[in-house]
């Protein structure tokens, strides 16, 4: 069955970029050693008076223009977040609130990079359940904010962005249709055990500080391959869809080797992964709608594709959906 469909995209970026060469002058690095390591050459970083409330709001703007349709008209917003405004309220409001669409349902999820993921399933869930028709599903990070500048293996992965889609509640024929535009299935996981491989070290409750990021990098490798590996097959063995059939593989941008290895371990060829870690690093909840949107502006995703979405987070947590646009 198909689930709620997309009806546009957006994306955010902040203006100021950094490139490797400009990170060298700050840390121990060098553009070769990160390029070679991540793939990466250059991150947005938010300035004074960027926030991830404001890059989500000029995401949900973008989408909603996309989508041509009017903030009036949505009843639910999403949004996915390691990096709110305010430990409360829920940036979401701050979102709802911008776009004038007061009154229906709107909080954050904390799934840090597969956050989207999480948010896409939980807006399916309740537009298919009537809470509301239409929803914006947002992914805004300023990760900038929680990163030590001093930590080389750290500080040259991230960066700022914010992206967003409109779902809309599927119609009973929808429904009842395998090839109508959609959501087909989802997966997701997690595993609060692995927590000391990526984390931040601060906490309201906990230490009463914002913290930075901490990681383990060469083990969080190792998972994320072996369990995107796993979550792409279920929701491929749940769908009934083969790995053949998929137009496009929209990954979390984490770093360039792990979007290869997991390609290489599901036989996915190279060319059907979206890839644009190069230009924004990992913006952790933002990467997987902010990737689907370059790919849906510059034509190569169109309508009718089917599209894998996958992400793997701290926690960890993890997941796939496979969307027909």
């Amino acid at each position: 069955m198909s689930g709620s469909r997309l009806l546009g995209t957006g994306s955010a970026l902040p203006q100021q970029v950094v490139t490797n060469a400009q990170l060298a002058e700050r840390v121990d690095t060098s553009d070769e050693w990160i390029v070679e390591r991540t793939g990466i050459r250059q991150r947005h970083i938010a300035a004074e008076g960027e926030t991830t409330a404001t890059l989500a709001i000029a995401a949900a703007r973008a989408a909603l223009e996309d989508a041509g349709v009017e903030a009036s008209s949505i009843g639910l917003i999403v949004l996915a977040t390691a990096t709110p405004d305010n430990t409360f309220p829920a940036t979401a409001t701050k979102v709802q609130a911008a776009l004038g669409c007061n009154g229906g349902i709107a909080f954050d999820v904390a799934a840090v990079c597969s956050g989207f993921l999480y948010a896409l399933s939980i807006a399916d869930s309740l537009l298919r359940t009537g809470m509301a028709k239409r929803a914006l599903v947002i992914g805004a990070e300023t990760f900038s904010r929680i990163l030590d500048w001093e930590d080389r293996t750290t500080c040259v992965l991230f960066g700022d962005g914010a992206g967003a889609v409109v779902l809309e509640a599927p119609t009973p024929d929808a429904l009842a249709d395998p090839k109508a535009p959609g959501i087909l299935g989802t997966r997701l996981h997690a595993d609060g055990a692995q927590h000391d491989l990526l984390y931040v070290d601060g906490g309201p409750s906990s230490t009463q500080t914002v913290g930075h990021v901490r990681m383990r990098g060469p083990e969080v490798f190792r998972h994320a391959v072996v369990n995107l590996a796993e979550v792409l097959r279920e929701v491929l063995e749940a769908t009934g869809v083969s790995v053949e059939e998929i137009d496009w593989v929209v990954p979390h941008q984490a770093n360039a080797r792990i979007l290869d290895a997991t390609a290489r371990k599901l036989g996915i060829s190279p060319d059907k992964v979206v890839v644009t870690v190069s230009q924004h690093a990992n913006t952790s909840a933002a990467s997987v709608p902010l990737a689907l949107d370059v790919a849906r502006k510059d034509g190569r995703i169109k309508a009718g594709d089917l599209v894998m979405l996958e992400a793997m987070g701290g926690g960890f947590t993890w997941g796939a959906s496979l969307i027909r646009l």
